[in-house]
């Protein structure tokens, strides 16, 4: 967790014959690390473990479809919930929520499913390779 300290200006003490006062002890605040960006719409690749790859397209209407390379698509709504990214398939199956990890040097991003530990690699619409 990333702390920010402020420290707040110290008062100059006047020279002269002046009695000197004591400057005020400099401000320090601690704040909580503000939660993960959310998750905007866009085209998302999506790298699994096992080296094969999706993508998840989120829509500004707060729906999700994911395709696999197969073809194979899952569609549901998705919501950011408390940091997290969060999909909701549709039908029985129960919701997914993943912790989204801070970006890399290239513009990736991990992705790790609260309910098994499963983790992919995500490559972002601003980060993806034209084409």
């Amino acid at each position: 967790m990333k702390k920010t300290i402020l420290i707040g200006a110290v008062a100059l003490l006047s020279a002269c014959s002046q009695k000197a006062e004591e400057a005020p002890a400099p401000e320090v605040t601690d704040t909580v690390a503000e939660a993960p960006a959310p998750t905007p719409p866009g085209t998302y690749t999506v790298k699994m473990s096992d080296g094969t790859m999706g993508k998840t397209v989120i829509n500004e209407d707060g729906t999700y479809v994911d395709s696999d390379d197969k073809g194979t698509e899952e569609k549901g709504a998705f919501a950011n919930k408390e940091g997290k990214a969060c999909f909701d398939p549709e039908g029985d199956k129960p919701e997914e929520c993943w912790t989204l990890s801070p970006l890399a040097e290239d513009g990736t991003f991990t992705a790790t499913k609260d309910s098994d530990q499963t983790v992919v690699t995500v490559t972002p619409p601003a980060a993806s390779p034209a084409g």
